[in-house]
């Protein structure tokens, strides 16, 4: 079977003689905890995409090393979908909202690894979106078209949901995109009463402080987390592969929007994470939770938890 670029970006890819499994994508549940916050990796599952969707403008020779060193081959990439949930004080808060019932088949998994916490989305206080993509916010509604998280307050940086929301984006995505652009329009424009917005740098919640971190959507955020002397990052996508992202983050990528802007922004970040070895969450990466090593090539390398 052929994996195309436009069947993933339209969310028609079915799994045909891959055969992935829906616990693929799920693994031991990793978990962190420093001063009073408590911090659980639920998994939402795993997508299936082209390859070529994130190496596509990368220089073949030396990514093919890249790729064997890191167990990769095929056509296919099957990255994991770790939704961050933080227990703190009062608040029960997730990071994203997984891909819903409408995407991939082997996402859309956070109702049930929520039960499996023993929490029901009624329990969930509040939601914050780093960016507005299938696999983050496709599952703002449930099968009734009703907010998944009925409880939550929802909190989004102000110039994503602008963007998503611009009519001109359909147009400007690209056709390769314009099912993203369909899909979020109509989630946030359902949910839009419940958006509490903020900008760069703004602490939305105690101890949880926005960090705008551009390229791969024009309004992505990351979040700082930190009790006391202690921190940890959570990414979203700004980050998004154990693999080239680390090993050559000045590559340009083709799941970006805006590929130059996005390295940028990857190579700020590593630098920053490497230097203070801050713990880091990400939606992509294997576990969900690690630190970055710096290499004496100039790359870096992801350690799991």
């Amino acid at each position: 079977m052929q994996i195309t670029r436009r069947a993933f970006t339209t969310g028609g890819l079915m799994l045909g003689g891959l055969a992935l499994g829906p616990g693929l994508g799920r693994p031991a549940r990793a978990s962190a905890r420093f001063g009073s916050m408590q911090i659980d990796m639920v998994s939402d599952g795993n997508l299936v995409l082209p390859r070529d969707f994130i190496t596509g403008p990368m220089p073949a020779d030396e990514l093919a090393a890249i790729l064997t060193r890191n167990g990769i081959t095929g056509e296919a990439l099957t990255p994991p979908c770790n939704v961050t949930l933080l227990q703190h004080e009062d608040r029960v808060i997730l990071f994203d909202v997984g891909s819903g019932s409408d995407f991939q088949p082997s996402a859309g998994l956070l109702p049930e690894t929520l039960d499996s916490l023993g929490l029901a989305p009624e329990d969930i206080t509040h939601l914050v979106i780093t960016h507005g993509h299938p696999d983050h916010i496709w599952g703002l509604l449930d099968d009734f078209d009703e907010p998944f998280l009925p409880n939550a307050q929802i909190l989004m940086g102000r110039a994503e949901f602008d963007y998503w929301m611009d009519p001109g984006t359909l147009d400007s995505i690209g056709a390769a995109r314009q099912a993203f652009a369909i899909g979020a329009q109509r989630r946030l424009e359902a949910v839009a009463d419940l958006v509490t917005f903020f900008e760069d740098g703004a602490e939305i919640l105690p101890g949880v402080a926005a960090r705008l971190t551009p390229g791969h959507t024009p309004g992505h955020m990351s979040f700082e987390l930190r009790d006391g002397s202690e921190s940890l990052m959570v990414l979203g996508d700004a980050i998004g592969n154990h693999h080239v992202a680390f090993e050559r983050p000045a590559w340009e990528s083709g799941s970006d929007q805006d590929p130059g802007l996005a390295a940028t922004t990857r190579v700020a970040l590593f630098d920053q994470l490497a230097s203070a070895q801050m713990p880091i969450a990400g939606f992509h990466l294997p576990g969900g939770l690690g630190r970055v090593e710096a290499h004496a090539d100039g790359g870096y390398r992801f350690l799991p938890a």
